[in-house]
């Protein structure tokens, strides 16, 4: 499909590329096309620097045991602001004492200029994803102080994946970055881009997407920028830039094989002319219905592109449906599983239970995995969930919690003001909750390696929602009146309870699981402006904060308009209830997203017959886009009889397989 050979042929190419701006525009000439390079950022560094100044005396002192260096210009510049205070040589012998992680092969250099050998260096594409995955292949940081030499915005991943790990993350800024000295070209090319006057942008830095939207707003352009940059092919030159793009709602046509400048252009030249055409095709104003731009709720566009996210590790289970299709990949046919799949509709399930009381069953691992593996074995799905209950998180952060016949969960001793919420505790020993870890790797250990394994955490706002009415609730009177008052009591449980979950999933991760899912099942009773006033920050840090890579599924049930505010980053599923059609939740959450759901678990009290044709309507109203996990819209409900589950699961495997799959397409159904 691809142009046999490399010119851009006349094209418009614009690039923000500042230091090596002469580069850049001899390498789109050298390639026919036509140039507009304009310098975007400068280096501007911190002065006086008294941060600075403390962080290099810590790293004398030994406070702080690892450094992570960002960027090679950010040493220089952390040298430079310190040396007139703290003896050079001191600094850099403590920095030899201590482990030193560089991200990429810039701070490496600088670092050798000064005698200096980093301890550990982050392979390519040197993002914050690899930068974790290096210290998890074997650098302890568990209550360990880490300084993290920064520049321009923090990098709020990064922090939040190191204190998932149990470090104290200290973050120095040494530089900023400004507009350049004469902005005029930059005014120029972001005017021209509003005007749809350049056929392709070529990115080389995060932070140059930051000041060309800077520079829009300061022109009064910032709608018609985007509406240009929709029918401009975006060419980003690795994945931090292409984070910070889509982190801004602007869709990515092309990465390079290498994030370096010469494949950028090269690369970005023999593909030109498809990339164009693919991206006018898409554009909202071009008249193609075959891919849409659609606003989410919260007014941020969302790109109907998906790209396929890598695997986190080599785990057999990585290959199969349900991972694929969570990271967006074609499949031969549509993985299934259902929540709720081991549960009291079971007999199996029913006669282990009468043994003992559900909160003995969940401390028991061996008899959580006994269930799920009979049901994941009987049903034939695609993928396991631990079986455990939303509730146990509460019970080590201070809550007395008991299993009621008839009454279901209640809560002893409730919170209802900020007074009270001064007696919940974090989750301070994460192994206070070590039956469900142990859960985890007893389930991994009995399932067959190809089936991936599901952790999951209730939401903070559903925790809060158990914690503060006591028990179930129709109204949520209780848990509003704490939301909207003012003495910041709301805040503060919130923040402890995404503390919590954000350490659970976690651990749930590193025992085994594959992925984890987020049950929010009262988020329904909130309007979207609640919901984003009131949950969605605490929910964003969850996102952020579980390990990186790892699908993490957003189920909230009750109110479809609150589906746009579920997607999170590229590894976010959204969890879709039966009360709207697959197709407009899809378009909602925008199909960069993969989905999950969502037939009304009723249906399965009916007959094959019936089941079978409802399997056919949500198939149909997914239509065959990469990205679905077949599910019920909920919990598989009591009354429901096996066989129908069975049938289930037998009708979404024969109706959903792709005739036109192949191995190219990525595999083999496993």
């Amino acid at each position: 499909m691809a142009a046999t050979t490399n010119n851009f042929d006349g094209l418009r190419v614009a690039a923000l590329e500042s230091r090596r701006a002469d580069d850049m525009t001899r390498l789109i000439c050298k390639f026919g096309g036509e140039a507009f390079v304009s310098p975007s950022m400068r280096e501007v560094p911190i002065e006086p620097n008294r941060a600075a100044i403390d962080f290099a005396y810590r790293i004398i002192t030994g406070d702080i045991g690892i450094v992570i260096l960002m960027t090679g210009v950010g040493f220089r510049y952390l040298l430079k602001a310190t040396e007139k205070h703290v003896e050079q040589q001191r600094l850099l012998d403590a920095l030899s004492d201590i482990t030193t992680i560089c991200r990429g092969p810039k701070p490496v250099a600088v670092m050798r200029e000064f005698g200096l050998k980093p301890t550990h260096r982050v392979p390519e594409p040197n993002t914050w994803r690899e930068l974790l995955q290096t210290i998890d292949a074997g650098i302890p940081v568990a209550n360990q102080t880490i300084g993290i030499q920064e520049y321009g915005v923090s990098n709020k991943q990064l922090i939040a994946g190191l204190e998932a790990r149990g470090a104290i993350a200290e973050s120095v800024k040494v530089y900023g970055w400004e507009f350049p000295e004469d902005t005029q070209p930059l005014k120029a090319n972001t005017l021209a881009l509003a005007e749809g006057e350049r056929d392709i942008l070529l990115v080389t830095s995060a932070h140059q997407v930051v000041n060309m939207l800077r520079m829009a707003e300061e022109l009064g352009v910032s709608d018609s920028l985007r509406d240009g940059l929709s029918k401009t092919a975006i060419v980003s030159i690795g994945p931090t830039t292409s984070d910070m793009l889509r982190e801004h709602d602007l869709a990515i046509a092309m990465e390079p094989s290498h994030p370096k400048m010469g494949h950028l252009v090269s690369e970005s030249a023999r593909d030109a002319k498809r990339l164009v055409d693919e991206v006018r095709s898409k554009s909202p104003t071009s008249g193609s219905s075959a891919s849409v731009t659609v606003r989410a709720d919260d007014s941020n566009l969302i790109s109907a592109s998906k790209t396929p996210m890598p695997a986190i590790d080599d785990h057999p289970s990585q290959s199969s449906l349900f991972m694929r299709a969570c990271r967006g990949e074609p499949t031969p046919r549509t993985p299934v599983w259902m929540m709720r799949q081991a549960g009291r509709y079971m007999q199996e399930y029913r006669e282990v239970r009468s043994q003992q009381t559900f909160l003995e069953l969940c401390a028991n691992p061996k008899l959580c995995s006994e269930v799920m593996c009979t049901a994941v074995e009987k049903l034939d799905v695609d993928a396991a969930i631990i079986f455990s209950d939303l509730l146990p998180i509460l019970v080590p952060m201070g809550f007395d919690l008991e299993f009621v016949k008839g009454d279901g969960p209640v809560i002893h001793n409730p919170v209802r003001s900020a007074a009270d919420v001064d007696r919940v505790k974090g989750l301070d020993n994460p192994q206070d909750l070590g039956f469900v870890y142990e859960t985890v790797k007893q389930t991994r250990a009995d399932l067959p390696e190809g089936i991936p394994l599901i952790g999951f955490a209730g939401a903070p706002f559903t925790l809060a929602s158990y914690a503060i009415e006591g028990g179930g609730s129709r109204q949520y009177s209780s848990t509003k009146a704490l939301m909207r008052a003012a003495d910041g009591g709301w805040a503060a449980l919130m923040d402890r309870l995404t503390d919590a979950i954000i350490v659970y999933l976690n651990e749930q991760i590193s025992a085994g699981a594959q992925c984890v899912q987020l049950f929010d099942s009262w988020a329904g009773c909130l309007s979207p402006g609640d919901y984003r006033e009131f949950v969605l920050p605490w929910m964003k840090r969850i996102l952020e904060g579980v390990t990186p890579g790892v699908p993490l599924i957003n189920f909230a049930t009750g109110n479809p308009e609150l589906l746009p505010l579920l997607r999170g980053d590229r590894r976010t599923v959204v969890g879709v209830d039966w009360r709207i059609e697959l197709d407009v939740a899809w378009k909602r959450v925008g199909h960069d997203i993969s989905v999950q759901g969502n037939l009304d678990p009723s249906v399965l009290l009916t007959d094959a017959k019936t089941i079978r044709a409802a399997v056919q309507d949500v198939l149909d109203k997914a239509g065959g886009r990469p990205g679905h996990i077949f599910n019920l819209g909920h919990g598989v409900l009591q009354e429901t009889p096996v066989e129908n589950a069975i049938e289930l699961v037998k009708a979404v495997k024969e109706l959903s397989v792709r005739d036109d799959f192949s191995a190219e397409d990525g595999g083999t159904d496993s």
